[in-house]
């Protein structure tokens, strides 16, 4: 088989050619999910509570799909740079295997575990009986999420990003166009609210998933997925996981931070959580632009660190590295020149303009810092040092951050408690780059 574009192709145009689909992706899901608060919100308040309880555990069935499938990615990006084809394929198999596992554990939390789950937050048996249904739809058909992200992951192990965009896009698509029919009932169909909503949410999910299963079958041929010689392997998926579960943590984190956040934060307003609120949303439009590049830098330098060519990795880190920077400092000048115009989005009032503006022009300043310690995070995966990327999400959004924000808070008051984002991210950054530098001596110069 001819050598795979990601061990040959000029670097910085393999690097912009795979991100970009995947950045284009990412921007449509941030914006499916801003539309469907929006349908679900004109049904009443207390559907958006029901709605907004069950965020935390579609958050972490995303982060255990994602987080099994950066484990599949580096792996089987690995192999094929070594040309261990068989491999490869078993890699890829063990994924589907792995998703199909997650799936049926997410099935027997949403069966018997749901109202448990919300009684947590909500006493308001309204809320809770339109919560359960909510989250009993999602977990019981989660299938379609777990087995498209791993074939999305499949894809991308072998350079071929476009076609993310195109399962992304059109699970999207069909989400969007079938909220409001589902929700409100429309076209002769019944109004069904909340249920509503999570029956479009699966049917997107689903038909993306059929949608990756035939691009899959039809366009990627560096992995063969036949059953045939398969057997199952508890080595290999002991290796899947070595990555994996750091990743699986760290996209966990965020939704804990979240939490720990918000009850610093009602300690002072309920102004103060919405602003953070906002503040959350604002800047995944940032930040996924250097998320999708680390998307696609995952497999070009695990690829690259199993064909054994360490100056592409090197040309890799240096163009990621001014990529994100690029995007960074364009990110921090929109919210330092526009975080008035930012907040009325959300038809901020007088109160939540006097917290918001400065909080966003003071947390802004960390992006920058926050983009290298994305990047650098993203090749300590490719290079089988997951350790090292969990350490530093960890303090980045967990144990560096909520508590320096509560001294920051109630020791200096609300407005000083932003900084400690940028105290954080400045702190990380340099750990990340003494990482690298401990890296660099004992894996990519010994190649």
């Amino acid at each position: 088989m001819e050598e795979n574009k990601m061990g040959i192709m000029e670097m910085k145009k393999l690097i912009l050619t795979m991100s970009f689909p995947i950045m284009i992706s990412m921007l449509i899901q941030a914006l499916y999910n801003i539309v469907d608060s929006m349908f679900v919100a004109r049904v009443s308040q207390d559907a958006l509570a029901a709605v907004s309880l069950c965020y935390p555990i579609q958050m972490i069935i995303i982060a255990v799909a994602c987080g099994t499938g950066v484990g599949i990615n580096a792996l089987l990006s690995r192999f094929l740079g070594e040309k261990h084809f068989d491999k490869a394929n078993n890699v890829a198999i063990h994924g589907i295997i792995l998703s199909i596992v997650n799936w049926l554990i997410f099935v027997i939390i949403g069966l018997f575990f749901s109202r448990q789950f919300l009684t947590l937050f909500s006493q308001d048996e309204t809320i809770i009986s339109m919560g359960v249904s909510y989250m009993q739809i999602c977990t019981i058909f989660s299938f379609g999420v777990f087995i498209q992200i791993t074939y999305e992951r499949i894809m991308q192990s072998t350079g071929n990003t476009i076609y993310n965009m195109i399962i992304q896009g059109i699970g999207a698509i069909i989400n969007i166009i079938l909220d409001p029919i589902f929700i409100f009932g429309y076209f002769g169909l019944p109004a069904m609210g909340v249920t509503g909503a999570a029956i479009a949410t699966v049917i997107g999910q689903i038909i993306g998933m059929l949608v990756g299963v035939v691009i899959t079958q039809v366009k990627i041929k560096e992995v063969d997925l036949s059953l045939k010689h398969w057997h199952i392997d508890f080595s290999l998926i002991k290796k899947i996981y070595a990555i994996a579960f750091p990743a699986i943590l760290m996209q966990s984190i965020m939704s804990f931070m979240t939490v720990f956040m918000n009850m610093i934060l009602a300690s002072f307003s309920e102004i103060a959580v919405s602003v953070f609120s906002v503040y959350f949303k604002l800047q995944q439009f940032v930040f996924m632009a250097v998320l999708g590049m680390t998307n696609a830098l995952v497999p070009i330098v695990a690829y690259n660190y199993g064909a054994n060519k360490p100056d592409r990795i090197k040309q890799a880190i240096k163009f990621s590295l001014i990529i994100s920077i690029i995007i960074m400092i364009i990110g921090t000048i929109v919210f330092q020149l526009f975080p008035e115009q930012l907040l009325y989005l959300f038809d901020a009032k007088e109160n939540m303009l006097e917290i918001g503006i400065p909080a966003l022009k003071i947390i802004s300043l960390s992006f920058v810092f926050a983009g290298i310690s994305v990047v650098l995070c993203s090749i300590f995966q490719a290079l089988a040092k997951a350790v090292d990327s969990l350490i530093i999400t960890l303090l980045r959004q967990l144990i560096l951050l909520v508590p320096l924000t509560a001294f920051m808070a109630y020791s200096y008051g609300l407005n000083y408690a932003w900084w400690a984002f940028v105290i954080t991210e400045v702190i990380c950054m340099l750990l990340s780059f003494v990482f690298l530098i401990k890296i660099n001596k004992q894996v990519i110069v010994k190649m």
